[in-house]
């Protein structure tokens, strides 16, 4: 699964790298054929015949490329090295230095295409400033830009991460509790040598094997969710007998919606746990899935002068209290009420 998701990681990079790659291609493409880009200097072209306006393209079409060296080498060496390490005095003296060169390569472009004029340095230095600045400028803003997104990016993995193991972690959190009780049911039935001991043991067997094998997945079919429900609610059932009264709905119109696993049991494991304290338990299940809305709702009767206090008491509830925050935060309501001598639980899940 891992691996999987590594790989699909690692194309999902390869693809972003190489438009990242053709975006600046195109981007330098159509710099290029804009003609006289920072360059339509009435005293360098305008008063001249058209041969001279021709070399002076060639001219600056030969320092464009010189442009796109700038772009990075600002981009990538100097800004991370200076800027970023506050070593301004360094970082400007480098630019004066980066112009100079600028400014000779001009001077010697100007000679190697023999232009009919006389090389002038404040014409040149006039001429190249404007694309000098500019260039850094908007190097300058990419860079920027380019940190931010990947610090955004570092940020939205790492929260991502940080979920998984989180919800991994509450996750193994109620598999030994929800076992815990179970096995004390097995042990009451042991106590009793019920005949119902051999069939409790297959359905834990089951259960066990979901919760070993399905749970693994980010999310599981309504119906295989429900269906081990009705497993648990089965081996209580059995412990209880005829004193308990119970009332459960399954209607799933729609079972082919995904929930994540494991995430209703507790508020089942917690109406059993408390209210089967009474001497006639009395629940209620419901649960329905229909027009992508999942509605579950659990009623218990409990006695708080009976209230059973431990250790594991109310881990499932908190537990799933933030499953749900993390897995459909403004996509559920949750609420929990005490009404006379009913504890009730209603849950409300928009589903993808």
């Amino acid at each position: 699964m891992k691996m999987k998701q590594n790989n699909l990681f690692n194309s999902e990079n390869k693809k972003r790298k190489w438009a990242t790659i053709v975006l600046h291609v195109l981007i330098w493409v159509m710099v290029f054929l804009i003609p006289y880009i920072f360059s339509a200097d009435v005293e360098r072209g305008s008063k001249h015949k058209v041969s001279d306006e021709n070399e002076f393209l060639y001219l600056n079409t030969a320092l464009n490329f010189f442009w796109v060296i700038i772009f990075y080498f600002n981009a990538v060496i100097l800004i991370p090295y200076f800027v970023y390490k506050r070593k301004i005095v360094l970082y400007i003296t480098s630019l004066v230095g980066i112009f100079s060169i600028v400014i000779l390569l001009d001077n010697f472009l100007f000679h190697l295409l023999a232009i009919q004029r006389t090389f002038s340095l404040y014409h040149s230095v006039e001429h190249n400033i404007i694309a000098f600045l500019f260039t850094l400028a908007v190097s300058a803003a990419y860079k920027a830009i380019s940190d931010k997104t990947k610090a955004d990016l570092w940020i939205s993995k790492k929260t991502s991460e940080h979920l998984k193991t989180e919800l991994s972690f509450l996750r193994s959190q109620i598999s030994p509790h929800f076992i815990f009780n179970v096995l004390n049911n097995i042990t009451a039935l042991v106590r009793m040598k019920s005949n119902d001991l051999e069939p409790t043991i297959i359905k834990l067997s089951s259960l066990l094997q979901y919760m070993l094998y399905e749970t693994d997945e980010e999310k599981v079919v309504v119906k295989s969710e429900v269906e081990y429900l009705q497993a648990y609610i089965d081996l209580q059932q059995q412990r209880y007998g005829k004193e308990l009264t119970l009332k459960v709905e399954f209607n799933v119109n729609e079972d082919w919606h995904t929930i994540e696993p494991m995430l209703l049991i507790p508020f089942v494991e917690n109406a059993f746990k408390h209210g089967g304290s009474l001497q006639f338990p009395n629940i209620q299940i419901a649960l329905s899935v229909s027009n992508n809305q999942l509605h579950f709702s659990v009623k218990n009767k409990f006695d708080n002068n009976l209230s059973i206090k431990d250790k594991t008491s109310g881990i499932g509830l908190i537990n799933v209290k933030r499953r749900l925050e993390l897995l459909y935060r403004d996509k559920h309501i949750l609420k929990i009420d005490e009404q006379m001598d009913w504890f009730i639980i209603d849950l409300q899940i928009t589903l993808h």
